[in-house]
């Protein structure tokens, strides 16, 4: 069976579930030993990267690489399209999440206990996402032939973070109508909507024991 080392609040870890439960696969959840950075795990993931997926034996880190790696040991159903340049589109949507939108997020973890909010961060970071929202609302007009795939496993994730955080931080963050019909979308995808009923439940226990 395959292992995942992951985190069960991570982002990543809950994108790369998401992958998994589209290609209807079985795995085994397991904690990083030692903690996530810990010395005792990265001896068994060099680089004590998370999530990390061992298939016989065989450890890959990284939740971009751990979908690809998915896309071509288990093709079927399929993350990415026949064509190379719906390909190449699929998996831009996909690098877009991880570098651009993700991170205009996760600039935002500092300010989850309220000694240590930012203000101006919370204000910075609002424009910023709704940047990036702005620019995945125009990518999505080159739209893949593919109803869901690799490029979408993130972002659904990410979006769940933004509506957790907005009343938490008192962000102002702009949803372009085609973004907003993308998260519709994805919500009605059974791999999403089966991670998110005990993911979102995580997450904000999560959140509230940062407030304590």
């Amino acid at each position: 069976m395959l292992k995942l080392y992951a985190i069960p609040v991570s982002l990543y870890s809950a994108k790369t579930r998401v992958a998994l439960r589209f290609k209807g696969l079985d795995w085994q959840e397991l904690p990083p030993p030692g903690g996530y950075g810990s010395d005792e795990y990265k001896r068994i993931v060099a680089s004590g990267n998370l999530p990390a997926l061992d298939d016989d034996g065989f450890l890959i880190a990284d939740s971009e690489a751990i979908a690809e790696y998915l896309e071509e040991r288990f093709p079927e159903p399929p993350l990415l399209p026949n064509n190379a340049q719906d390909r190449a589109r699929m998996r831009e949507r996909s690098r877009f999440h991880d570098t651009r939108l993700e991170p205009a997020l996760r600039a935002l973890f500092a300010n989850l206990t309220p000694d240590r909010r930012d203000t101006e961060l919370n204000a910075r970071q609002s424009l910023a996402m709704s940047e990036r929202l702005g620019q995945l609302a125009r990518l999505l007009d080159a739209a893949p032939d593919l109803a869901f795939g690799l490029g979408d496993c993130g972002f659904a994730v990410t979006f769940a973070w933004i509506d957790a955080l907005t009343p938490r931080l008192g962000l102002h963050v702009n949803w372009p109508d085609p973004v907003r019909a993308y998260r519709a979308k994805l919500s009605n995808e059974a791999a999403v909507a089966a991670e998110f009923l005990t993911y979102l439940p995580r997450l904000q226990s999560w959140l509230d024991a940062k407030e304590d």
